[in-house]
């Protein structure tokens, strides 16, 4: 029996509806992920389905004792008490079960997600909120769990925690979601919001994605057959007198509901079209970091860091929240002293920062004023360019340039950000969570931004799609202020340091071996200089070999710069074959076959220097 079902719903505050006319059916154990362009409706019709919400016409129904719970996108003000207090708040009133069982339950479940039972809740950072609202929708043990952006402002190690914590609890849910990994892992069906309709897409993402691009394809060429028809029946009509003919009185009525079907067409939303404005090269070094430490107190936020960024790197910054991660920023681009050590910065820098918490947005202000003040134009790529022209491209139509920007929904603000700052010329990019409330279309057509991108990029980001389909290298908190440099972005980091971590359980595990075991040395039966056996002399094979090591030597570390030289190539991490594994797997077994001729060199080098001096 379906948990819940809306039968031709219809939501409107404008005279396009959000909801137009729309059925929906949710059953026991599924996991529908909602997507849709932002300002669609996606949280309108969450608050439908909650019931916070009346729409127009339309049923909503559901079984009896069915309970629905909506964790909303944002905070809400006003929540008070300790943690305990506000989940224990979430518990169903005049349940079946005993007091004592509602508290255990409550206990229980602080403990699987690591709550801080005693602290009050207003001094808890915005992630760990989150995750005490979400303990407070669970405690209830609602039949649908509706999720709004549940990953919105929460580090990874949080994310994957959700993920981890739904897949093993499997509640049915609800969820709008911008992050891809997340709604890969989890959804079984996806729902798409679009021009006010509801369809249903029983497949994983991928699938969609390009069920999607061909029924757009489809829909393209009908709506041409279609207007192509219309035309030629305008044309009809204009000649005259035959075309009023009683005999033709169908086909006049036909044409007018022609005319009416196509003026209830509801066009398809357009792409926007972001640009960074151009600004002149930077010099080669952009920012040279040495043994920077950072504290506050006696704990250390950044513990002896060195890097160098040169011109084009592409750097991601991972790290829970609170580790550190806009300090290190700050620090990288000279606006904050660090404790120890020094940075440089290099010529010709033109920098364009991102705040993570959108600071830069006067809600006070209309759409418009927020990015040209007072005027009507702004500069763009050395031109001038209406206001609404402008922020056409960023999909701000021109009846909500004059809206105050408080009335924004969270996408629509980060775009409009993103309007302001690409204004500004830049050749450094310092991005802080621009990935938040974005939908997928505007993601992707980010992401394809910075790829193409000349300049260099600073980006804080714990969507772990982006971070692989755009930065070269990525800068890992691991504890303590350490900070690790990982070739490649989210899975590449995973890749290494899986293989980090497999090394070292080798080595101690050698370390654990008795000593007198054979060296790997001793058993392959090489000669060590100073036990040589009487009358021993240097070999014309040996000789040779050493003669032509070195090179051999020469040709391996020109093929070591040639594969080097291929990791530095953005291109490379944008290849979907894998490419980017298999020149780093064989850099990494080209480099211990060089080590390993090196060893070999020395070897046969000092064994000949033995030989000579015993001879003489």
């Amino acid at each position: 029996m379906p948990l819940l079902q809306l039968q031709q719903v219809t939501l409107r505050y404008t005279d396009l509806p959000l909801l137009d006319k729309v059925d929906l059916q949710i059953d026991p154990g599924e996991r529908v992920c909602l997507v849709g362009r932002n300002g669609t409706g996606k949280t309108s019709i969450m608050r439908v389905i909650s019931g916070e919400e009346k729409p127009q016409s339309g049923e909503i129904t559901k079984p009896n004792g069915v309970v629905l719970t909506r964790l909303p996108q944002e905070v809400p003000d006003g929540i008070i008490g300790t943690v305990y207090e506000v989940i224990h708040g979430g518990l169903r009133i005049g349940g079946t079960e005993e007091d004592w069982e509602a508290d255990v339950r409550v206990e229980d479940l602080m403990q699987e997600m690591k709550l801080p039972s005693e602290k009050e809740f207003q001094s808890l950072s915005g992630g760990m909120k989150r995750r005490v609202l979400l303990a407070r929708a669970l405690v209830g043990q609602p039949d649908v769990l509706l999720l709004d952006e549940p990953t919105n402002h929460l580090d990874l190690e949080s994310i994957l925690w959700l993920e981890n914590f739904l897949l093993r609890v499997k509640p049915t849910l609800f969820f709008v979601t911008h992050d891809r990994a997340f709604l890969r892992k989890l959804s079984t069906r996806i729902v798409e919001l679009d021009r006010g309709r509801l369809t249903s897409w029983a497949c994983d993402y991928d699938t969609y994605l390009v069920r999607k691009g061909a029924f757009l394809d489809a829909e393209e060429k009908q709506w041409a057959a279609f207007d192509k028809k219309l035309a030629q029946e305008e044309v009809w009509i204009r000649q005259g007198v035959k075309a009023r003919r009683t005999r033709n009185e169908g086909r006049v009525h036909a044409l007018k509901s022609l005319r009416a079907e196509r003026g209830n067409r509801r066009e398809r939303v357009g792409s926007a079209k972001i640009e960074i404005q151009e600004a002149g090269s930077s010099g080669q070094k952009v920012i040279e970091a040495q043994n920077i430490t950072f504290h506050y107190g006696d704990h250390p936020i950044v513990s002896d860091f060195t890097a160098t960024l040169w011109k084009g790197d592409k750097i991601g910054i991972i790290g829970p929240n609170g580790a550190g991660k806009t300090t290190l920023l700050k620090m990288l681009l000279g606006k904050l002293e660090p404790t120890e050590g020094s940075v440089k910065l290099g010529t010709k820098l033109q920098v364009v920062y991102l705040d993570q918490l959108r600071d830069q947005i006067d809600g006070e202000k209309s759409v418009g004023q927020n990015v040209a003040g007072d005027a009507e134009t702004v500069t763009f790529q050395g031109r001038p360019v209406h206001i609404h022209t402008y922020l056409k491209d960023f999909l701000f139509p021109s009846d909500r340039i004059r809206m105050p920007a408080k009335m924004l929904s969270g996408g629509e603000r980060n775009r409009l950000l993103l309007a302001r700052l690409f204004l500004q010329p830049a050749n450094v990019l310092v991005l802080d969570e621009p990935t938040n409330d974005l939908d997928a279309e505007t993601l992707e057509l980010l992401e394809e931004l910075l790829v193409g991108y000349e300049g260099t990029l600073l980006l804080v980001s714990h969507d772990r799609a982006f971070l692989d389909n755009v930065v070269t290298s990525t800068f890992v908190f691991e504890g303590e202020g350490r900070i690790s440099e990982y070739t490649g972005g989210y899975e590449d980091w995973l890749t290494q340091r899986r293989e980090i971590d497999r090394s070292a359980a080798v080595t101690a595990k050698a370390a654990q071996a008795p000593a007198s075991a054979p060296s790997p040395t001793a058993r392959s039966g090489a000669i060590k200089p100073g036990k040589l056996e009487k009358g021993r002399k240097f070999l014309n094979r040996e000789q040779k070999e050493l003669d032509e090591l070195p090179s051999k030597i020469e040709e391996l570390e020109a093929k070591q710069a040639e594969l080097s030289e291929r990791l530095a190539d953005p291109a490379l991490y944008q290849k979907k074959n894998g490419e980017f594994q298999l020149v780093e797997k064989e850099l990494n077994k080209l480099h211990h076959t060089i080590e390993a001729t090196m060893a070999r060199w020395e070897e046969l080098e000092a064994l000949r220097v033995e030989l000579v001096g015993c001879e003489s």
